[in-house]
């Protein structure tokens, strides 16, 4: 009698639990949700996370805040929102391939994989393969050309060790034997500014930071790295275009929530930023920026972070770029 006693209290409670749990996930969201960027304010992932919370909030009804935390290549925010209360008020939107580089190339504070729920992607951003007008490549070809015979190969401008442009250049490198000397700066715009005057010999670059030394023709555009042309520059050919097929490194940014977020919670805010992903307003303007609006299930999502984990940490070791 004790023990059926027993069990009946613990099946008592798990059911009170459950219905406080669907209750709380029917009234979500009741209160602002805050958003990390683990990027600088004003930049292309600040941007369009903004553009994003500025529609979302209108149909959820609460305010979306969104919080810059800056450091460690996304490091500090990803920790954060790992650590955070698993109840869908604190969400990470990250680059997947920076999410997943920065654990494989150094010790880090989160699981890429483990530490997080996926909700849905959000956009792709395509990065333009740059060089200075004053450069003697006006192709991909001619620039890999110019470095096997260049002393010391060449110079290539990065934001930082193991981010995505990092990767891709090195990538590139080592897929047509380019020798290649990597400049990592503090930001971009130092990277621009030395791109521009011919420090180094190319950078990849968002669309949005790059195209004003487009119009004003500083510099020249050889590739991008997406999987069709840009609208915005219909004349640039992709990377697979220009005869490197497999080069490419991830260029996908999602949302994703503290790992054990509940289901009911998830689909709710996954179909709120699906939703406002039709918004003619928000697709005109990310249009306009370079960046391509690219959604999905929270599983297709996770399957994508998966195969990108696995892969960055092949990459980082055949490279030799881990720290640790």
């Amino acid at each position: 009698m004790v023990w059926q006693r027993a069990i009946g209290f613990a099946l008592t409670a798990i059911l009170a639990l459950q219905g406080f749990s669907a209750a709380r996930a029917e009234e979500f969201p009741s209160r602002p949700l805050t958003v990390v960027v683990g990027l600088a304010a004003g930049g292309i992932t600040d941007v369009t996370a903004r553009l994003y919370a500025e529609v979302v909030s209108r149909s959820i009804g609460q305010r979306i805040v969104i919080e810059n935390r800056q450091g460690a290549g996304g490091a500090v925010a990803a920790a954060a929102v790992q650590n955070a209360a698993p109840d869908g008020y604190t969400l990470l939107v990250f680059s997947g391939s920076q999410h997943a580089a920065v654990p494989a190339v150094q010790s880090a504070p989160y699981d890429p994989i483990k530490g997080f729920q996926p909700i849905t992607l959000l956009f792709n951003l395509a990065a333009l393969v740059a060089v200075p007008v004053t450069s003697p490549a006006n192709s991909m070809a001619e620039l890999l050309a110019y470095g096997k015979q260049k002393p010391g190969g060449l110079l290539f401008g990065s934001p930082g060790v193991g981010t995505p442009s990092h990767l891709l250049a090195a990538k590139i490198g080592a897929a047509t034997k380019t020798p290649m000397q990597y400049v990592h700066y503090r930001g971009g715009a130092p990277m621009m500014a030395d791109l521009v005057t011919g420090r180094v010999d190319f950078a990849l670059a968002s669309y949005t930071v790059s195209k004003g030394f487009f119009l004003e023709h500083k510099l020249k555009a050889l590739a991008v790295d997406a999987d069709s042309r840009l609208s915005v520059m219909p004349d640039v050919p992709t990377l697979t275009e220009a005869g490197l097929g497999e080069s490419k490194v991830a260029s996908w940014f999602a949302l994703a929530a503290p790992a054990g977020t509940p289901g009911e919670i998830v689909q709710k805010l996954r179909d709120a930023f699906v939703e406002a992903s039709h918004d003619p307003e928000l697709q005109r303007r990310l249009t306009e920026n370079g960046t391509l609006i690219h959604t999905s299930t929270p599983e297709e999502m996770a399957k994508l972070l998966a195969e990108e984990v696995d892969s960055t940490n092949e990459l980082v070791t055949s490279l030799h770029l881990r720290q640790r």
